[in-house]
Parts: C-alpha cells; sequence; structure tokens
C-alpha cells in the first residue's frame, strides 16, 4: 500500500500515538479502534500496522513510554537531605511532572486493565519502582523518628493515588496556580504522615 503523499514516519509515528492517546482518553481503549485512529491521523487502516504491530502494543508502549520517562525525571531529581525534605522533593516532583500530563496519566493508570498479562507485569514492575523510591522516603522518616505509618506500603500507594488525582481535576487559569496546588498538597501529605 502506498503511502498518502506528504507521509513521512518521523511525522506520522508520533501523530499516530499521540492520536492514540487523545482518543483512548476520551474513549477508553475498548470503544477505540485501529480504523478510528486512521481516520483521525489521515492514513488508512493498513497504514498503522507500519508504526504498531497491533492495538495492545500501542497501548503498551504509550504506557511504557510514560513510566520509563518518569523515572528517567525522577532519577535527575536530587533527593539528598532528611526525608522530610525528600518527601517534600518527591510530592513536589509528582505534581509538576504529572500535571502537564493528564491523558497520559488517565491512559497509565485506568488502562492497566487493559494491558495483556505480560504487559501488564512490565508496567507494574516499572510502577513498583516509582513506588520504591517514596517507600525508601517514608521508612527513612520512620528511621528518623519523625513519620509514624502503619503500613508503608499502604500509605505509598494513598499519596501516589492522592498526588496522581490531581491530574484528574486540575486545569491551568482556575482559581488556584500550581505553586498554590504543590503548597496544599504538600501539607495534606506532610500530616498523613506525621507522629
Amino acid at each position: 500500500m502506498a503511502r498518502k503523499q506528504g507521509s513521512h514516519s518521523d511525522i506520522t509515528g508520533p501523530r499516530v500515538l499521540d492520536t492514540a492517546l487523545r482518543l483512548i482518553a476520551e474513549h477508553g481503549f475498548a470503544a477505540v479502534s485501529m480504523r478510528q485512529i486512521a481516520s483521525e491521523v489521515g492514513v488508512q487502516a493498513g497504514a498503522l500496522y507500519n508504526y504498531t504491530p497491533d492495538k495492545q502494543s500501542l497501548l503498551f508502549d504509550m504506557m511504557r513510554a510514560h513510566m520509563a520517562e518518569l523515572l528517567a525525571a525522577l532519577r535527575a531529581v536530587d533527593l539528598r537531605g532528611d526525608a522530610l525534605c525528600q518527601l517534600e522533593t518527591f510530592t513536589r516532583f509528582h505534581i509538576r511532572f504529572h500535571l502537564p500530563r493528564p491523558d497520559q496519566v488517565f491512559v497509565s493508570y485506568m488502562e492497566l486493565r487493559s494491558l495483556s498479562p505480560e504487559n501488564f507485569a512490565v508496567i507494574e514492575r516499572m510502577r513498583r519502582d516509582y513506588e520504591d523510591a517514596l517507600e525508601a522516603i517514608l521508612r527513612q522518616g520512620e528511621t528518623e523518628g519523625v513519620f509514624a505509618v502503619a503500613n508503608t506500603r499502604v500509605a505509598t500507594r494513598a499519596i501516589i493515588a492522592m498526588l496522581t488525582g490531581l491530574s484528574h481535576w486540575y486545569r491551568d487559569g482556575g482559581a488556584l496556580d500550581i505553586a498554590a496546588i504543590e503548597a496544599i498538597y504538600w501539607d495534606m501529605v506532610r500530616k498523613s504522615v506525621a507522629l
């Protein structure tokens, strides 16, 4: 099948991912077809298979890219200092990373159920790596005697869920700017683990 005039893989490939991400965030993985993605991109349905073997691979690639970017960004953050300082840094990092990516956040968290078992295992391992960074901070805080957490794994997941949930409702231009939101959420996180 010939490519449409003006179609280039370095342009069309990212457009396929961006379009699939937007459509899946709007309608859900099960409701979006490859034909619909192709139509939105402006290519024949068969042409999508030049960029991905199937819809499951497309979803997996989007989630894996999101998690890889998140983990790389976290590695670049300075998490030194006492546990309270580290927890504040982690909290603010999580908010700043996720707020500009509402579609990626929605798809990465709400469409886990749509992954094959093999793909789920890969994404779950990456998510666990991220959770482990926060759990290590909580454990350090217990050792330092500044945090009281009944179960660090549960507290880790609760904090991440609370912070991630912000992406579902926060919009630029609202009553509070990002700095104000960060301050409010940091206060809630700090109080949730404080002695």
